[in-house]
């Protein structure tokens, strides 16, 4: 074993300290992450028109239907790595990021060759107005090329977060994000370029990100990844993380068809509605990867404890997970609410998105309170690799959101937040519902 990947150890004892040195550096680099969609959107919404701000909203959206189907690279590899931790075996460590790089590498590389008609479609099922699609179609034909780069780092980061370590994957994250930022700025600011230029500097970020992350994973492995391909293309271990990698991809299909439907009603209702939602879901994202860092915490020292077989260590570790979630998330929507219109105010200048959004403000406010035990069990499912049961969830849930929004549409877009409220508690409760019957069959035969 190389010396430059840390030994093997027990699954360390989980405490307060261990759950926060985990979940802080992770909640550093998410929440760049939406900050990235609020200077795009303040770049674009500078410019006073609610047309060019919705396209930017539009592309968003589609490219986290289209990435975030994905993210199985990240998640399986989070989970996968940290019970290779807990089971003391290097070996399968430095495999597992073998195979999401080239999985990362095939995908990537699919959608691109795939952009023309993935276009259409996408735009024609969006249902927005003319103006806006056209727009919107100038930024996905430049951003789709950052595909490649985008898997890479969701494998990289993964393979960090499931070592634990967290600091690492801090700093490349938040280095891919403020790039972005500053890209964004010089191109849609200072020169002019409008939503190809914001789409030009998300394509770079990722770019500059995917090399360095390399450069580090390779650092780690003493500069070779050390593992014969037999290993690498092991058929069972193959057949397990395609499996692991389908129940998430359907799982997160389920979740971003929900985002999308979401902004859908909202462009049916107009440019407006659109635009405002757009900044609300903004502010959403910022509270909400501040409840991500737990159930990273969760995914990291659960997945351990599962490798380990270490029942009582994985209860801790869901625990607290889950008492420092509940804190930020009540706290968080205090916050939100209190801080919400000054938000708005400076995101965009134009007064008739500022007065929509302000309406809604308080159903937006509720998301991270409704939403904080679907983002822990999400982390503690990963973590244990319970996909199966993470993606029947994920659809239950879909299946309410959609049920719930068609009890309320006489309610316009009122009706389309209390819905999406449903969506995001109901993921939480039907996760916890089956929760006690995984824990039984994962550690069966093992002392509590």
């Amino acid at each position: 074993m190389d010396a430059t990947l840390p030994a093997a150890v027990p699954a360390p004892a989980v405490t307060h300290r261990r759950v926060l040195a985990i979940a802080v550096p992770m909640i550093f680099a998410h929440v760049t992450t939406p900050l990235l969609g609020i200077v795009s959107a303040t770049a674009i919404g500078q410019l006073g028109e609610a047309r060019l701000l919705a396209a930017v909203a539009l592309g968003a959206v589609v490219f986290d239907f289209l990435f975030w189907a994905f993210v199985f690279l990240r998640m399986s590899t989070i989970g996968l790595t940290a019970q290779a931790l807990g089971a003391h075996d290097d070996t399968e460590r430095r495999a597992v990021i073998a195979r999401a790089l080239v999985m990362a590498l095939l995908c990537g590389g699919a959608l691109v060759l795939l952009q023309r008609p993935i276009s259409f479609a996408a735009f024609q099922l969006m249902g927005a107005s003319t103006a806006v699609n056209e727009v919107a179609e100038q930024y996905f034909a430049v951003r789709i090329w950052s595909a490649p780069a985008v898997f890479v780092n969701y494998a990289v980061l993964g393979w960090l977060i499931g070592q634990a370590r967290t600091v690492t994957g801090l700093v490349l994250q938040v280095a891919i994000n403020l790039v972005n930022m500053a890209l964004t700025l010089l191109l849609v600011t200072v020169l002019g370029l409008g939503v190809t230029g914001a789409a030009t500097a998300n394509a770079l970020a990722e770019l500059s990100g995917a090399v360095v992350g390399l450069i580090v994973v390779l650092k780690l492995l003493g500069g070779r990844f050390g593992v014969a391909r037999s290993v690498v293309f092991d058929k069972a271990k193959l057949i397990r993380t395609i499996a692991i990698n389908r129940d998430i991809m359907i799982r997160t299909a389920a979740l971003v068809t929900g985002f999308a439907f979401f902004t859908r009603q909202g462009a049916v209702g107009g440019d407006t509605v659109l635009a405002a939602n757009a900044i609300l879901m903004n502010l959403v994202g910022v509270v909400a990867f501040f409840l991500d860092g737990f159930a990273t915490a969760a995914e990291q020292l659960g997945g351990q404890a599962v490798g380990a077989r270490n029942q009582t260590a994985f209860r801790r570790a869901v625990a607290l997970s889950a008492i420092w979630a509940v804190a930020f998330g009540t706290g968080a929507s205090a916050l939100f609410y209190l801080g919400g219109p000054l938000a708005i105010d400076v995101i965009t200048s134009a007064e008739a998105v500022r007065t929509e959004a302000r309406q809604y403000l308080v159903f937006a406010a509720l998301t991270p309170f409704t939403g904080v035990m679907a983002f822990l069990f999400d982390g503690v499912f990963i973590g244990a690799t319970w996909t199966t049961a993470m993606r029947n969830c994920m659809v239950a849930a879909f299946a309410t959101f959609i049920a719930a929004w068609w009890l309320l549409s006489g309610y316009g877009n009122t009706g389309l937040w209390i819905a999406f409220l449903v969506f995001q508690a109901c993921r939480g409760l039907y996760q916890w519902l089956a929760y006690p019957g995984m824990v039984r069959r994962t550690f069966a035969a093992v002392p509590r």
